[in-house]
């Protein structure tokens, strides 16, 4: 029997997720804000104790290299965006998106997959068929099921980021 579209993304962002929690398993807090790199993108404590992610509005060259905080924000962030549109509510703005620091990152990481595969379950093929909202805006080309591929493919390579990242830090023998 043929799978439907909505099983087969929900079973392709399960299968990346799995691969997901054999990194975020093995993070340790020391992991989330070891800067790999000179240039770097990570996040910092604002005056009120809030996380904030460096950003550019334009993306800059030569391009930083994120530490594993900044890339599990910035999943956080695309993965409760690309919620609030399937879910038909009003998307968050970036700022809005607060990552909660090292040590309750693992779990913020995992109620924002699963809110999203809520909201997968609850859709139907049809529903798939309906102009995209995120992350593309009034392009009729794109629909509510390239929105669920592209939440599939942007975390594959966020997992990668984020495996990459870690095994670079423990065979670097830094702190």
């Amino acid at each position: 029997m043929k799978p439907s579209q909505c099983a087969l993304l929900s079973w392709q962002f399960e299968l990346t997720w799995s691969l997901f929690e054999y990194h975020l398993e093995r993070l340790e807090p020391e992991d989330f804000l070891w800067e790999p790199a000179e240039l770097c993108w990570t996040l910092r404590p604002d005056s009120e104790g809030r996380w904030v992610p460096d950003w550019a509005d334009e993306e800059p060259d030569p391009v930083p290299v994120p530490t594993i905080a900044w890339v599990g924000w910035h999943l956080g962030w695309w993965l409760g965006v690309a919620t609030d549109h399937a879910a038909g509510r009003p998307p968050r703005e970036r700022a809005e998106i607060l990552w909660p620091g090292e040590q309750a990152a693992a779990d913020w990481l995992r109620r924002a997959r699963d809110d999203w595969a809520g909201a997968l379950e609850r859709l139907t093929d049809e529903d798939l068929e309906c102009p995209a909202t995120f992350p593309w805006r009034d392009d009729p080309r794109f629909t509510l099921a390239h929105t669920a591929a592209w939440v599939n493919a942007e975390l594959m390579k966020n997992v990668a980021e984020i495996g990459q990242l870690r095994l670079l830090r423990a065979q670097s023998g830094k702190p």
